[in-house]
């Protein structure tokens, strides 16, 4: 086991305590078990040689401090976190799309330095497309911890080889479309950094390639897995009625998103999560 340290200058508002509490409750991929030091924990799969590696984040002001603890790539394994925190985006020009839109701004507000993120990789976000098809999120979350504890490795997601390899007992094809979704990340068609350096739209047309994933599912794998900060997710039900709440329900999202840009990913993801700060209050 080896172990990295590293800092990273995060350009742009970025508060590492707003990112983890909304990822606390992020289902898909929820952490578990945060310290009260304010630091951030996970542990992951790199998808350079899909080896386990645990991470602690720090902030110091502008600064991200990372820990990373593994066998493999650590160098990789701290460009995941970069890439699955957002902290490799330059966010300097986010504040500008809330004085262009006051709805985005009011949700700036209300979640200062809010960054999205989720998924550890688009592979991990693929299999949770596949886990969620015509079953209830709360079940197929259930699926994915079964995984974890049955195949996984310390905690960390089954990785492909080991998924590839298994005979599941699960809903309709899921077990098929898993498969393909290994076979996918084995290939490199789900390589978060190669998809991040495409256009949005040509990654989700490649994502759509892979058996079992549709419109909605390779929308979720780039825009959710590689985290790609500037897409408009057109087959998001939840967000629908998000901007039909707060912009009316004869709101255009194609033409509210122009004002978004080159941030529209994290437009309507601040949209989404302030909708659900809404529902529990």
């Amino acid at each position: 086991m080896s172990t990295a340290t590293s800092e990273r200058e995060v350009a742009g508002p970025w508060s590492l305590a707003t990112s983890r509490a909304f990822w606390e409750g992020f289902s898909p991929a929820a952490l578990r078990g945060q310290p009260g030091d304010g630091a951030l924990r996970t542990v992951f799969l790199v998808e350079d040689d899909w080896t386990r590696a645990a991470a602690t984040v720090r902030q110091d002001g502008t600064t991200a401090h990372l820990t990373v603890d593994g066998m493999g790539d650590l160098t990789a394994a701290a460009a995941q976190v970069a890439r699955f925190l957002s902290l490799d985006v330059d966010g300097r020009g986010w504040p500008e799309v809330g004085e262009r839109d006051p709805v985005i701004g009011e949700a700036q507000r209300e979640m200062p330095g809010f960054r999205p993120c989720g998924f550890h990789s688009p592979y991990e976000a693929a299999v949770w497309a596949v886990l969620t098809q015509r079953v209830r999120m709360s079940q197929a979350a259930q699926t994915r911890a079964d995984l974890i504890a049955r195949h996984g490795h310390d905690g960390a997601f089954p990785d492909p080889a080991r998924l590839r390899s298994l005979d599941l007992d699960l809903f309709g094809r899921q077990t098929e479309y898993l498969h393909a979704v290994a076979e996918a990340a084995l290939d490199g068609v789900l390589d978060g950094a190669r998809l991040r350096e495409s256009s949005a739209a040509e990654a989700i047309a490649e994502v759509r390639q892979v058996k079992g994933l549709g419109p909605f599912a390779a929308e979720l794998v780039v825009l959710r897995g590689a985290n790609h900060p500037d897409a408009l997710p057109q087959h998001e039900p939840r967000l629908a009625a998000a901007i039909a709440d707060r912009y009316g329900s004869d709101a255009n999202r194609n033409e509210l998103a122009e004002a978004w840009r080159p941030y529209r990913t994290w437009a309507a993801v601040h949209l989404r999560a302030q909708a659900g700060l809404m529902n529990r209050r």
